[in-house]
């Protein structure tokens, strides 16, 4: 019998759901500002609605309203998608202080302690954890 090499799955970060509780601006390089509400939020990037969309490869100053904190760093717009009222706006963080990604952090283990997870392969609303790696015997 041969022994197949199993792949390594990358981790990812974790992720948060955001329901209704932030709020972010994005400053384009131009000066132009515009208001995003934040729907998910990782310590790599996120997801955001917007009423407009963004080019993909967009370099933007984002700031993050997150219950009791702040957090502002650049991103990088991907892909956009759109919505029935609006677009959805990917991101990923491109630079993110030492200082605002602990804040981030902390944040998103709050929110993830608040929420309930969902049991394994159960789908629904809330909650996505990343799934444990498989250990090799």
């Amino acid at each position: 019998m041969s022994n197949f090499p199993q792949q390594r799955r990358k981790l990812r970060a974790p992720r948060v759901t955001l329901w209704g509780t932030a709020s972010a601006t994005i400053k384009l390089e131009n000066g132009r500002e515009l208001w995003a509400k934040p729907l998910r939020i990782s310590i790599t990037g996120g997801l955001l609605e917007l009423g407009t969309c963004l080019d993909e490869r967009v370099t933007i100053n984002l700031t993050l309203y997150l219950g009791t904190r702040t957090v502002r760093g650049k991103a990088k717009t991907l892909f956009p998608m759109r919505a029935t009222q609006g677009y959805l706006q990917p991101f990923r963080f491109t630079d993110l202080r030492e200082e605002e990604g602990r804040a981030l952090d902390i944040e998103i283990r709050e929110l993830l302690k608040q929420a309930t997870p969902l049991a394994h392969g159960r789908r629904g609303l809330g909650l996505r954890l990343p799934r444990p790696l498989l250990e090799s015997t």
